[in-house]
């Protein structure tokens, strides 16, 4: 249980890092840049979700701090992956109503 645990700490503290340094990019343009940006909060709770199994695996009896570790990192890697998703529905809507021009009665995009 102690590799475990050492290990989900090692996942959050990359998962922080990656996080912080996504937030400390500039903005940029591209659709990339903007997704990467915009992800950094979820990772910030994922690592956040991930310290707090590791802790309890470290503290409690093994039988219990598995189960925990286990719900911890399935919570972690669906809440990253819950926000790359709704980034990139965000960034994509954005995309296509900029490039609305012209004439709308013949604009097969949704921009609204």
């Amino acid at each position: 249980m102690l590799i475990a645990a050492v290990l989900c700490l090692c996942a959050a503290a990359a998962t922080a890092a990656l996080g912080l340094w996504s937030l400390a990019r500039p903005r940029v343009g591209d659709p990339v840049g903007q997704v990467l940006r915009t992800v950094a909060p979820t990772q910030l709770a994922a690592a956040t979700i991930l310290t707090a199994g590791g802790v309890v695996a470290l503290a409690t009896p093994p039988s219990t701090g598995l189960l925990v570790l286990v719900v911890c990192v399935i919570g972690a890697i669906s809440t990253v992956a819950a926000g790359c998703y709704q980034s990139a529905k965000v960034v994509a809507q954005r995309e296509a109503a900029a490039s609305c021009t012209g004439s709308c009665a013949s604009c097969t995009l949704s921009c609204n």
